[in-house]
């Protein structure tokens, strides 16, 4: 299942979420070829589903370890592409098997948030400076990532799911190349900050479609 069988459900039950959450996508054509990393806001679990199903190309995400341990979530997420991070500390694991596939020209997705933001609020949360730093060190670009909608799939005291419209919007990619002055953790601060104003601007867009 790891090969094929992912393959098989992005050619099968992916599309079938797509339709239920009748998803739409823009921009797709500004994801480079080789190696990029996928860069979303994050308020849902849908997030990366959907996104997962709909991206032209597989997408290896990175995901919190401790869904490792839920019963088969665990043994399904390596086999759909996923890799586990340890969160609050630098986990070379991840960053190395980040790094790894990007240079095999692969995608990875990365949620700068690195958790779901939730409790109404209309901004991003705090950034975490990893997405930054591995492309970098990959010297890979990052897509930003706009999704709108998913929100309002669960949202606090509803008692069964909802599916609402889905927009995702793809924006113009982030390039570690055009930050070059400075020490290193100032070029990953400056383009942590330009990596999220992308990620506000494309979900703006999103909110648009």
């Amino acid at each position: 299942m790891r090969g094929r069988g992912a393959r098989l459900i992005r050619a099968t039950l992916a599309k079938a979420a797509l339709a239920l959450y009748r998803t739409r996508f823009e921009g797709a054509e500004r994801i480079p070829e080789g190696g990029a990393i996928l860069a979303p806001n994050h308020v849902s679990y849908l997030d990366p589903v959907l996104v997962w199903c709909g991206t032209p190309r597989p997408t290896h995400f990175m995901a919190k370890a401790e869904l490792w341990d839920v019963p088969v979530v665990g043994w399904a997420l390596p086999r759909l592409w996923a890799f586990p991070v340890r969160r609050g500390e630098a986990d070379r694991t991840a960053i190395a098997t980040a790094t790894e596939r990007l240079s095999a020209g692969e995608l990875v997705g990365i949620f700068p948030e690195g958790t779901r933001q939730r409790g109404g609020s209309d901004d991003l949360g705090e950034a975490n400076e990893g997405v930054a730093f591995i492309a970098m060190r990959a010297g890979v670009p990052v897509v930003p990532v706009g999704i709108a909608g998913t929100e309002r799939a669960m949202p606090p005291g509803a008692r069964l799911p909802r599916f609402p419209k889905v927009r995702v919007w793809y924006g113009r990619p982030v390039d570690p190349t055009d930050f070059a002055d400075g020490s290193r953790k100032e070029r990953v601060a400056a383009m942590t900050e330009a990596i999220m104003d992308a990620i506000r601007e494309a979900r703006a867009r999103a909110r648009e479609m």
